[in-house]
């Protein structure tokens, strides 16, 4: 189940000025090629969320994929469900050009689990009788002071025994490690085809936009919301998904 992508040009080109990262339609065109070429281990990451989705997802819940982008993650929790679980599915975004083509792919494939897409605000968005709950690759784009207030909220939400699948791009605290693991980041970027042009202008274009954090303040922040088991299941060079169980 692959989403149709055009090929990812946006940064080929010298820019006298280089804006902010926005998720408008030029990015929406190619970001299935983006994402794949720039985010290590991605599929995996998609094929674990399948996975998790069948072990944790319980009967008469909700699932919800928060900052949903075009659905990939949404296709792959609802195609992990059976027709007789009852569940449904919550997905959205605050970017109108991706929940409008997302809509477009999830009506190109057929299922009888329903799905409820969203053009909103996960910080603003009720979270309620939760079986799993995804955010990939989303939370790095949310101002650092509303996380934690978020991953309370989704926190409460969650059925006992619920989990929350949170995948981000991390940073190491030491210096070394850093420029070890960024090192071997740039070396993937180029070995996709990404030219040196491409690279700086993309890293100009995320400076103040995306704001990472360390394995050790998710680890922290999710428990400090009261999840009682929290850990990294798949890492990458720098990017990490995390599992935290209510």
């Amino acid at each position: 189940m692959k989403i149709p992508s055009q090929k990812d040009t946006i940064y080929s080109q010298a820019h006298e000025a280089v804006g902010a990262f926005q998720f408008d339609e030029s990015v929406v065109a190619v970001f299935p090629d983006m994402i794949s070429r720039s985010v290590p281990g991605y599929q995996t990451i998609l094929t674990g969320i399948g996975e998790l989705t069948k072990l944790h997802a319980q009967p008469n819940t909700r699932l919800y994929d928060l900052g949903c982008s075009l659905g990939a993650a949404t296709l792959t929790m609802r195609r992990s469900l059976s027709d007789d679980s009852s569940c449904s599915i919550i997905a959205l975004d605050t970017s109108e050009a991706m929940v409008k083509r997302a809509q477009e792919y999830l009506h190109a494939f057929h299922s009888d689990i329903p799905v409820e897409l969203h053009c909103a605000d996960m910080c603003d968005f009720e979270i309620s009788n939760a079986s799993v709950v995804v955010i990939n690759f989303t939370l790095q784009f949310i101002d650092p002071e509303q996380r934690q207030p978020l991953m309370q909220k989704i926190y409460d939400g969650l059925v006992p025994g619920g989990v929350l699948i949170l995948s981000e791009k991390i940073h190491f605290d030491n210096d070394a490690l850093q420029k070890s693991i960024e090192h071997m980041h740039l070396q993937f970027k180029r070995a996709n085809g990404y030219s040196e042009l491409e690279i700086s202008q993309k890293r100009s274009s995320l400076e103040n936009v995306l704001i990472s954090d360390s394995e050790q303040t998710h680890i922290q922040r999710l428990q400090d919301v009261g999840f009682s088991s929290a850990g990294i299941w798949f890492q990458a060079y720098n990017f990490a998904s995390f599992i935290a169980i209510k």
